[in-house]
């Protein structure tokens, strides 16, 4: 792993980004390498015709909570002398993190690995999958529980 001098952290501003994003500063830390955290956001349209008000009021609830919580663990690392790069993005997140790899030379991908909600599925699709056929690059799962993260 002694090559490895970007690393991409894939955030969905969820609750399960927080351990991936944890363990990219720890890699990062540990092999001197720059750190990328990308944050991909659901597009709030589909809730508008697919889904209720409520809930897609309920699903922006939950991102703003798990953003936060995420914005608090990068603040902390940064006051700690991290430099972390935050890039937001929105569409499809296969694309997304293609399109950062490509632009940033990325040499490993973290992804937050755990089962899917449904809501999440509908989302996020079969994301991880696609990333682990076709990225250029080596990939590491993190596995979440949400109790334990």
């Amino acid at each position: 792993m002694e090559n490895v001098k970007r690393i991409l952290v894939v955030s969905r501003m969820t609750m399960f980004s927080r351990k991936a994003i944890r363990f990219g500063i720890s890699v990062a830390n540990k092999y001197g390498s720059e750190l990328y955290v990308l944050h991909i956001a659901y597009d709030s349209n589909v809730f508008e015709s697919w889904f209720p008000v409520s809930m897609k009021k309920s699903a922006d609830e939950l991102m703003r909570k798990a953003k936060k919580e995420i914005d608090d663990i990068i603040r902390s690392e940064r006051e700690g002398g991290i430099s972390i790069e935050e890039i937001m993005a929105s569409g499809k997140p296969f694309k997304e993190v293609m399109r950062v790899v490509e632009e940033k030379g990325i040499d490993l991908i973290i992804l937050p690995t755990h089962k899917e909600g449904r809501l999440e599925h509908y989302l996020f699709s079969r994301t991880n999958d696609e990333i682990i056929k076709e990225m250029p690059c080596s990939i590491l799962l993190v596995k979440s529980d949400p109790e334990f993260t």
